[in-house]
């Protein structure tokens, strides 16, 4: 009879994501990760197989509760307030280990490589961009937004507005919550 493992997995993998989220893939060795899960390496081996697996299951949870967060702002206060809200929603969280997108920073450091977890952040980045096309559909419908506009082109824009903020909110000196505040009142003028 196998043992069950005496740990959360769950946990393991917002520890983890955290890690990754701040150090990136290169910049976070197996000896980090043992560090911060707490675990021997055939323990983590078993857990998790390997360290693209890991990152992959890590990704995956930061892209699921970004999804999550916008969902939750849409359904609170509407299409378009959700849409002016998340920008500063994304970088005012202090206990964020970065402030830069881990998608966008995974993309970044593996695409010149071809490793294949550059083209899994891209896919997440693309339902990302995705459901904020749902949304200025939405904003559209409900007559928020003028029809004119092609939704699918809006959040192209939105999407690289929000990634360039989140970007800014790393420098030192930049009034990035001033930059939110601009991209949600430029929402207000479409």
């Amino acid at each position: 009879m196998s043992r069950k493992p005496n740990y959360d997995r769950n946990e393991l993998i917002d520890r983890s994501r955290d890690l990754f989220w701040r150090q990136g893939w290169a910049g976070t060795s197996l000896k980090d990760l043992e560090s911060v899960l707490q675990m021997k390496p055939g323990s983590f081996y078993a857990a998790f197989g390997s360290k693209d697996a890991l990152f992959e299951l890590a990704m995956e949870k930061y892209a699921i509760d970004g999804l999550e967060r916008l969902g939750k702002l849409a359904r609170d206060h509407g299409p378009i307030k959700a849409l002016q809200r998340f920008p500063r929603m994304a970088i005012e969280n202090e206990d964020a280990p970065a402030k830069a997108c881990m998608l966008s920073k995974t993309l970044l450091e593996l695409q010149a490589h071809n490793h294949p977890l550059a083209q899994k952040a891209n896919l997440h980045l693309l339902k990302m961009e995705s459901r904020f096309a749902d949304l200025f559909e939405q904003a559209q419908s409900s007559g928020d937004i003028d029809s004119a506009h092609d939704p699918k082109r809006l959040a192209r824009r939105y999407q690289s507005d929000l990634l360039g903020l989140r970007v800014s909110a790393e420098r030192e000196g930049v009034d990035a919550m001033a930059i939110a505040a601009e991209l949600a009142e430029g929402l207000t003028r479409l």
